[in-house]
């Protein structure tokens, strides 16, 4: 992936975000995931090239046609990016917790 911002940029457009959970349950082709979609099979083929410019899928070919899954690496990548969030919620849960716990015990010993 070049950038967590083209992550989810792609993942912005509803039918991108449709795709890409499809692909979470496994490798599929393009008219595979036509069939499932209220869009034409060129339509797809254009998702799947944002998905894929923008390293969240990867394709190889099987015969004459092409199987897309999701690139571990990219999703790896942009998972990490929301993690750093997580990770700072945490923080700010913990410390406020701890502090409220040190309020309360301060109280206590103060009576």
């Amino acid at each position: 992936m070049t950038d967590h911002a083209d992550g989810l940029q792609a993942l912005a457009d509803p039918t991108r975000r449709e795709i890409f959970e499809r692909l979470a349950g496994g490798p599929q082709a393009v008219g595979e995931l036509a069939e499932q979609l209220p869009v034409s099979r060129p339509a797809v083929s254009q998702h799947l090239k944002v998905l894929k410019d923008a390293g969240l899928v990867i394709d190889s070919p099987q015969g004459t046609r092409r199987i897309y899954q999701l690139n571990p690496e990219g999703v790896g990548a942009l998972r990490a990016y929301l993690d750093t969030f997580w990770k700072v919620s945490l923080a700010a849960f913990k410390a406020a917790a701890e502090s409220e716990s040190q309020s309360r015990s301060d109280q206590e010993a103060a009576q």
